[in-house]
């Protein structure tokens, strides 16, 4: 395991390849998760690419550290990350909230992103009065007390049933995480609307959601790679909120394809 501190929190990290030698992916989880949810993805990319995975604060094994957060305070502490691990340029991968994370990296750093993967997420996600329910019923009874139906909205229907064992895990995932970084990030979420941010992105995008998404359904996603120019956009058959919990493989060979793209391109770039 891997740990740095940046400002005010111990970031918990992965680091596969050389991102000196190779083309650089980060990874940004969801709210709730850590970033295991990366794992089935990650493994198919490793021989071609540098993969960066990190719990974001108050998730997984990272610390907490200041609240309340922006979605700038997520975006910086990957922009520090990255800067650690020696990153001269990568391709952010966010779901979620950790789309959102992408965005605003993208508009902090343009020295360090070279394209955005936008998965299962929207410039805004809910509103205030969803958030400040969901704030509330977790101060009353824990993470708990929202668990069953949250986890259920991040696959598509069916995969419950069909695998009650891996809700079992994924439900453990979530309640695990601390409280206060949780609803922390939930605060970020409800304060954030990067409508505007997305507008002004000039990397290449690839806009990606699972076809059953029931948090960041499809219209919403398709709706923000409009506004991004050359944007590209991809649903994912038979996944709801979490591809790279359901469809791995399928995940990982549409973002090997872009970012192998991309990768090419500026290495025709540099040589010109």
């Amino acid at each position: 395991m891997h740990f740095v501190t940046t400002r005010d929190v111990t970031l918990h990290y992965r680091l596969d390849g050389d991102p000196a030698r190779q083309p650089l992916l980060a990874f940004v989880n969801s709210l709730g998760t850590d970033f295991r949810i990366w794992d089935d993805v990650a493994k198919h990319l490793r021989r071609h690419f540098a993969v960066l995975l990190h719990d974001t604060r108050g998730h997984g094994l990272s610390s907490i550290g200041e609240t309340p957060y922006t979605i700038e305070t997520l975006a910086a502490d990957l922009g520090e990350l990255a800067d650690h691990v020696g990153a001269r340029r990568l391709i952010v991968c966010g779901i979620s909230v950790g789309g959102q994370v992408a965005i605003s990296l993208a508009n902090l750093r343009p020295d360090l992103v070279s394209a955005l993967i936008l998965c299962d997420t929207a410039p805004r996600i809910g509103d205030e009065m969803s958030w400040n329910m969901r704030i509330a019923a977790i101060e009353a009874g824990g993470i708990e007390a929202v668990a069953d139906p949250i986890v259920t909205r991040w696959f598509a229907p069916g995969y419950v049933a069909r695998h009650p064992e891996e809700f079992a895990g994924y439900r453990a995932m979530l309640v695990r995480q601390p409280r206060q970084g949780y609803i922390a990030t939930c605060a970020a979420l409800r304060e954030s609307d990067l409508t505007e941010t997305v507008r002004e992105i000039t990397v290449p995008t690839l806009c990606l959601v699972g076809e059953h998404d029931a948090s960041t359904p499809r219209h919403l996603v398709e709706a923000m790679a409009k506004l991004i120019s050359g944007a590209e956009f991809r649903a994912i058959p038979a996944a709801g909120h979490l591809p790279p919990i359901e469809r791995p493989e399928a995940l990982a060979e549409i973002v090997r394809t872009f970012a192998s793209r991309i990768a090419m391109e500026s290495l025709s770039h540099v040589a010109h």
